[in-house]
């Protein structure tokens, strides 16, 4: 081939290869999240969240979702302030309320997603029989720390305040307390041994770890207030349309089977 034919190819490639690149950026730009969705999350939700967070990424690939997992009295405070989150998901819808009384919310955004569950979390090595002694479990010797969420900002907390004392170990135990700043710590602290006992969502005993390493005996629902959870789009999300997207989702069938298999009720039931 001579030099000239070879000239010509080489130009040929360089435009082939010219079409190519640019045909493969345009796939990056249009595989590329256009907008991002900053939510604020109970704690609770930590396992089912990235579970319908993934399924939602797979039916809206434009839409990125960034997910914060907190207490939500701690997340309330924040939004009130301006915390730049485009949506709530609260352990206990008043806090979702109390925002929509503040106007900060778009209007008619407020939805109830779930309501949650209390158990007593012990992990497998532990010589508690919790189906057999429920709630007394907390006073035997053995139990030295008991790990619940903070009671002044998270919804969990309050509940296992409650529980104890409507099921008659509160002043027995109360001295044996630990704190997690949220029930998602309030977790770890039961599964890492520096509590012998943790008071928790359903949802995080369900998740595989847990469920893995631990036993659970579930808090009879009469022994604590009821915790409706509920949400709200923030006034000042940045794309409406996909924070509604989102909520729509998670409102879905598709969205509360996934709630229900982590062990949320739902509203209704």
């Amino acid at each position: 081939m001579g030099i000239r034919a070879l000239a010509v190819l080489s130009l040929v490639l360089a435009g082939l290869w010219g079409i190519r690149s640019r045909a493969a950026d345009v796939q990056r730009a249009n595989a590329t999240p256009a907008t991002t969705l900053a939510v604020a999350a109970a704690a609770d939700l930590k396992f089912a969240m990235d579970d319908i967070v993934a399924q939602f990424a797979t039916a809206h690939p434009t839409l990125a979702v960034t997910v914060t997992y907190g207490s939500s009295g701690n997340f309330f405070a924040q939004l009130s302030n301006g915390a730049p989150f485009d949506l709530f998901f609260s352990a206990d819808v008043e806090f979702a309320r109390r925002l929509v009384a503040a106007g900060l919310t778009l209007a008619d955004s407020e939805f109830l997603y779930a309501v949650g569950r209390l158990v007593l979390w012990a992990p497998r090595s532990s010589s508690l029989d919790l189906q057999r002694l429920g709630m007394a479990a907390l006073t035997d010797a053995s139990v030295r720390h008991i790990a619940i969420a903070n009671p002044l900002h998270a919804p969990y907390g309050r509940a296992a305040e409650a529980a104890m004392k409507s099921l008659g170990v509160y002043d027995l135990v109360q001295t044996k307390l630990v704190f997690g700043e949220n029930v998602a710590q309030a977790a770890q602290f039961a599964q890492s041994g520096s509590a012998e006992v943790g008071i928790i969502a359903l949802s995080l005993a369900m998740a595989p770890a847990l469920q893995r390493e631990g036993t659970y005996w579930e808090v009879p629902l009469p022994a604590y207030p009821r915790l409706d959870q509920g949400g709200v789009i923030m006034r000042t999300a940045r794309d409406p349309q996909a924070a509604r997207a989102l909520r729509d989702y998670i409102l879905s069938g598709r969205g509360r089977a996934t709630l229900k298999r982590y062990g949320f009720s739902l509203p209704g039931e």
